[in-house]
């Protein structure tokens, strides 16, 4: 199962796509996608979009997973942030994908166990976890913990599947 995992933002989403098979995963590429700030704000949407589509089309994944907006004091800035991930998850959709999402902590508990970890500690178990991952920016490293969580949230789930089928 090739898996996507966006981590949307208006200057820059990042993007990283993983293998998952059974209980193995494998990284096989990530980076960002970046907005020219110079634009209006539906151009740079549309950058995103692009971007995003880009990348749907040069590793055909089967599924994505986004982060959750994180709101801060600034609503402006939470606006602008919202409008990214609504682009960004309105590609994917549109490309077939299925969509799922997650919040900050959702994340964090997947990689560290605690989803109160800080930034550091997700990266390294990033690294740790998915061999060989460029992750040059924070946002790609943040889109590839997005997509190691989904691979664990998948794997739970269709073990849960499974069992609730094989009862009588």
């Amino acid at each position: 199962m090739r898996l996507l995992g966006l981590d949307p933002g208006l200057r820059v989403t990042g993007w990283g796509v993983i293998e998952a098979v059974d209980n193995r995963l494998r990284w096989l590429a990530d980076g960002v996608v970046r907005s020219d700030d110079k634009l209006s704000l539906g151009e740079r949407l549309a950058q995103l979009h692009e971007g995003v589509l880009a990348v749907i089309r040069d590793w055909e994944p089967d599924e994505a997973a986004v982060e959750e907006t994180f709101v801060n004091m600034n609503p402006a800035s939470t606006l602008k942030l919202g409008q990214a991930r609504g682009a960004v998850i309105v590609t994917a959709a549109a490309a077939g994908l299925k969509v799922a999402e997650y919040s900050p902590a959702e994340v964090k508990k997947a990689l560290v166990g605690t989803g109160r970890a800080d930034k550091e500690q997700v990266e390294m178990m990033v690294r740790r976890l998915l061999p060989g991952a460029q992750a040059k920016m924070a946002d790609a490293s943040d889109a590839l913990a997005v997509a190691v969580c989904h691979a664990h949230n998948r794997s739970t789930n269709s073990r849960l599947i499974q069992a609730l089928e094989a009862r009588p």
